[in-house]
């Protein structure tokens, strides 16, 4: 995997009610150490600093989403494998507030579609404040399609740009470098899937 254009020092706001600081932390240390990896090793291969993992794994620090997702690509594993504290359970429906939220810095990912070990399919609304957005650009395997419920985003590929506005739709291929910010002075967000899971 490419280094990321930008690799700034993540925000300590990763919050999601049903994961404490500790879940996150033991799950990325486990990980960490079935992949054989020393901490500095997975530094290197997050494109961040060796005592940022340390803060992480002993649940003094949280990474922002952009930083978790480097750190799950370089795990060979996806964050849904490092937040989620339990296997879905239930039917196929979830209403309207009971979906969980994972949220990091100015951006929160609603789960559309839970977790799941064997799922192929994943689906998140991502709800950006103004002016926030993707930590740099990434890339992964897979397919990404998505629907910009509200608001004005800005998706770059590679050096291309797109301003997309609510109703406007997207899809590329995940080894396509990406990322995205919200273009606007209001909130945005926008359905998106992808396969394999990443997220």
């Amino acid at each position: 995997m490419k280094k990321p254009h930008s690799v700034a020092e993540p925000q300590p706001e990763l919050d999601e009610a049903s994961t404490p600081h500790a879940l996150l932390g033991g799950r990325l240390r486990h990980a960490r150490r079935m992949a054989g990896l020393t901490l500095l090793q997975l530094a290197q291969k997050a494109y961040c600093s060796e005592s940022l993992i340390s803060k992480i794994e002993k649940g003094n620090a949280t990474p922002s989403l952009a930083t978790l997702h480097r750190l799950a690509v370089a795990l060979d594993t996806n964050i849904a494998a490092l937040t989620s504290a339990t296997e879905p359970t239930g039917g196929p429906v979830m209403r309207q507030g009971e979906r969980p939220v994972i949220r990091g810095g100015g951006i929160a990912l609603e789960r559309v579609v839970l977790p799941n070990r064997n799922g192929l399919l994943q689906a998140n609304i991502h709800i950006l404040d103004p002016g926030q957005g993707s930590d740099g650009q990434i890339e992964h395997i897979g397919e990404e399609v998505g629907y910009v419920l509200e608001g004005t985003v800005e998706l770059t590929l590679r050096s291309a740009s797109y301003i997309l506005h609510a109703g406007d739709a997207f899809t590329f291929t995940s080894e396509t470098p990406h990322g995205y910010r919200n273009a606007g002075d209001t909130m945005a967000k926008i359905l998106w899937v992808n396969t394999p899971a990443t997220y």
